[in-house]
């Protein structure tokens, strides 16, 4: 309220101060009539004389005094308009009077000073200054008919003038208040939308994802904190082509624009990251277009988070139920094993402890997706690590010597926990010889120094016939499995340990079997955040 006072306020003396340039420019141009008499002044009996001289110089005085004041002094807006008002009324009369009244048509100045009156007045001092020229006009009319000898009907085009005073007045001030009325309405409206585009701004920086506005030339209006480090532009509002950071984009944005080409486009941006584009035509006039950014591999993640959540929970509570009758089954079997009855008996109690031994493999794995286990790194000598896993793999699954080998290219340590780095060998190198041809050097682990400083690698490779390229996308998603006796969740619970160790894991494309890298550190055992290790996988 008090923000519409003060701009309706300053409106007010404004549009005063336009009023008495008017009433100067008036008093100008009277000068300029008393200079420079001509036929029509001599009508209105507007001639040099000291006192026009004087009235049309008190005139031009009011209205600059009255200029200045509503320019340096806003203070008593009323005071200072009625006080102009009553000095036009006051010359005005007097001018008619000496031009011969009513009939000299000068009433039509002080139907322009009311009007102003009331467009920048308020409340009934509009009625008031047009009852005080109403009251001037006709006693000037009656003193012309007493002492000049005016037309006794003058008086009557006297009364018509003095209603049109006041029709003026009341038209103009509504006219007035419509509009201030309009005004205060393009105000708020205004204020609304610069509210709501600062609160979309604020929504467009804080998305996750990548906002840009494009010209039609293709050049970045404006951009996000997000797409401009998806993209790699500068964190400026500086017009930057598109082609110049993102080529392929630009091509199928033109593309789009042609009607040639799709809604939506996958590429690479900054950094690596597969991203996803989508067009969207606007309203404006110049052609411009959003697109938004989407991070693929982000989406991906929260995609499995929540799918890894709900199944957790799910397999968590069967897993649990399944348990203790599985116990009872298991138990119940070794009592029969006991008592022998036949090689029939033998065989079906055989396959009996089969199939309970795997779903218990299958309740402890289900299991261990909803552990939390917190990583406790260490440095450890890879070699000597390897060495004393492979010894007693060899050992717990009766191998032949060879069959699974070492092969040291490079002495290192390893940042990692000790027993999670043992589970992720164990699922790889049991896969790895589940699917290989079981001969010599069968499967091999070699350690190596990684290709960038600080990252150690230990590569897993069989001889077997390799994994098929249709399904190595999905060999690490949860419950995958090619095998008729396996879980599915070897890999996934190898690359989850991996992550919680800020290592990764990955399958390298070769000629022959499988090969599986694992890629740790060897200068730091700083862990890194909780969602940052899986986000980069």
């Amino acid at each position: 309220m008090t923000d519409w006072l003060s701009s309706t306020w300053e409106a007010n003396w404004r549009s005063f101060q336009y009023f008495n340039l008017y009433r100067l420019v008036l008093a100008a141009l009277f000068f300029l009539a008393l200079l420079f008499p001509n036929e029509w002044t001599a009508r209105l009996n507007l001639l040099p004389s000291l006192p026009m001289f004087g009235q049309v110089g008190f005139y031009a005085a009011a209205a600059i005094g009255g200029l200045l004041l509503a320019t340096h002094w806003q203070q008593h807006f009323n005071a200072q308009l009625s006080g102009q008002v009553m000095i036009d009324i006051g010359v005005v009369c007097s001018l008619m009077l000496q031009a011969g009244g009513v009939g000299s048509g000068l009433s039509v100045l002080l139907i322009v000073s009311l009007a102003a009156a009331s467009l920048v007045g308020r409340g009934r001092l509009v009625l008031f200054y047009a009852a005080v020229a109403t009251v001037a006009v006709l006693s000037m009319q009656a003193y012309g008919i007493v002492v000049d000898r005016f037309e006794y009907s003058s008086i009557v085009q006297a009364g018509l003038i003095s209603a049109g005073f006041f029709a003026t007045a009341i038209l103009a001030r509504l006219l007035g208040q419509r509009v201030m009325a309009n005004e205060e309405l393009a105000r708020r409206r205004g204020i609304a939308l610069a509210n709501q585009i600062v609160i979309s701004l604020r929504v467009i920086e804080r998305m996750q994802d990548g906002v840009l506005i494009l010209s039609k030339e293709g050049v970045v209006n404006r951009s996000n904190p997000v797409a401009q480090g998806m993209l790699g532009l500068p964190s400026s509002d500086a017009p930057v082509s598109l082609a110049a950071v993102a080529r392929d984009l630009d091509d199928a944005l033109l593309a789009w624009r042609q009607g040639e080409g799709a809604d939506s486009f996958e590429f690479i941006g900054s950094e690596g990251r597969s991203l996803r584009a989508r067009f969207e035509a606007t309203s404006s006039s110049d052609g411009e277009a959003l697109v938004f950014l989407e991070d693929v591999s982000r989406i991906r993640e929260q995609a499995q988070q929540l799918k890894l959540a709900s199944l957790g929970r799910l397999t968590a509570s069967i897993a649990h139920e399944i348990r203790n009758p599985l116990s009872a089954i298991g138990h119940a079997g070794e009592l029969l094993r006991e008592e022998r009855r036949g090689d029939m008996q033998d065989r079906l109690l055989r396959i009996l402890n089969d199939n309970v031994a795997r779903l218990d493999r299958i309740v402890r794995d289900i299991l261990e997706l909803g552990r939390q286990n917190r990583a406790e790194p260490e440095l450890l000598s890879a070699d000597e690590f390897c060495a004393g896993f492979l010894e007693q793999f060899v050992d717990s699954e009766n191998l032949a010597s060879g069959v699974v080998e070492l092969e040291v290219r490079d002495r290192f340590t390893i940042c990692f926990d000790r027993s999670h780095l043992h589970q992720v060998l164990w699922n790889l190198v049991s896969n790895a010889l589940r699917h290989s041809t079981g001969g010599r050097a069968a499967v091999r682990v070699v350690l190596q120094n990684g290709a960038s400083d600080g990252r150690v690698e230990l590569h897993v490779i069989d001889d077997g016939p390799g994994i098929p390229e249709a399904v190595r996308e999905q060999i690490f998603e949860p419950f995958f499995t090619t095998h008729t006796k396996g879980t599915g969740l070897g890999l996934f619970i190898a690359r989850e340990l991996c992550a919680t160790n800020g290592a990764s894991i990955e399958l390298l494309p070769s000629a022959g079997g499988a090969h599986f890298i694992v890629a740790g550190r060897n200068d730091t055992c700083q862990l890194p955040e909780p969602n940052g290790a899986r986000a980069a996988n």
